[in-house]
């Protein structure tokens, strides 16, 4: 079966072929312009599909929140404006005449990584991403838990600090407002002004600057400190972590040694693990809604 696999993101959509065993063919990347809007961001998405030929199905995972089984987007914030609602499996099928199914994409990429990456010999993890918030799937059993209303697992949206910590932007004290990607530049700004994006951190950070060290340190605790909630609620076999800073080994080591000082010695055995699919574990994922 060949199946057509698309990764919306906010910056960046990612477009293939994909067979049953994870083989990738015809990858393209082009930019979302999501700052277009939805209306848009669909509109590209046909041209780009279009180009394609000899495909049995189309795989979409999407930024936002979904409802995979009606096939539309039930929440997006002001990344992508005026997404909310927009019905693509409807559009999509209307134009191609291929069956169509679609995913939120944190989910999208747990399934990747569940099938054909790091999460493979468990058959129950969380996944979570770090970037400019914090997403998060829960697997149980090879399978997406959605909640009551098909949105389970806003983890960047618990709170792991007071109240009265709520910012002056009216930001709340949230995970993600602390242990974000976007949490983490915005510190090692403060300290030094020329980090104004993670690369430029990190070669710091590996050239030795001491200051921009203790800041990604205390980062990271921030970043244990919600994987320890986690882990004593959902008491998973392992937790796959993604996004582009966790692209440091030694800082997901870090990590996972110090998540383990938090929690209850009967918890312990759990793993930490980088994601290992990159950014194609998107288009796998989706892919997977029709091999699995």
């Amino acid at each position: 079966m060949k199946i057509l696999a698309v990764d919306i993101g906010g910056t960046n959509t990612k477009i293939c072929i994909c067979d049953e065993l994870g083989t990738i063919d015809q990858f393209k990347e082009y930019a979302t312009e999501s700052h277009l809007g939805g209306p848009h961001v669909i509109e590209r998405l046909l041209t780009m599909i279009a180009e394609y030929e000899r495909f049995d199905a189309i795989a979409i995972s999407t930024a936002g929140q979904v409802n995979a089984e009606e096939g539309y987007i039930v929440y997006a914030n002001e990344n992508i404006p005026n997404y909310t609602g927009t019905r693509i499996k409807d559009i999509v099928e209307n134009k191609f005449h291929k069956p169509v199914k679609i995913e939120n994409d944190v989910n999208a990429a747990a399934l990747g990584e569940a099938y054909f990456g790091a999460a493979k010999p468990f058959d129950d993890f969380l996944c979570l991403t770090f970037g400019t918030g914090i997403g998060g799937a829960i697997v149980m059993n090879h399978q997406i838990y959605k909640g009551a209303n098909g949105v389970a697992a806003e983890f960047g949206h618990i709170f792991t600090h007071p109240l009265s910590e709520t910012r002056e932007d009216g930001r709340k004290p949230y995970y993600e407002t602390y242990a974000s990607t976007t949490a983490l530049v915005k510190s090692a700004q403060q300290a030094d002004p020329e980090c104004i994006n993670g690369k430029i951190l990190f070669d710091k950070i590996n050239n030795g600057d001491t200051k921009l060290i203790r800041i990604l340190h205390s980062w990271a605790d921030e970043v244990s400190i919600g994987l320890a909630s986690f882990i004593h609620i959902f008491n998973p076999s392992a937790i796959i972590v993604g996004g582009g800073v966790m692209e440091q080994e030694e800082l997901v080591h870090r990590i996972e040694r110090k998540t383990k000082t938090l929690i209850m010695e009967s918890f312990a055995d759990v793993s930490i693990l980088r994601a290992s699919l990159g950014n194609k574990a998107g288009v796998l994922g989706a892919a997977s809604l029709f091999l699995h």
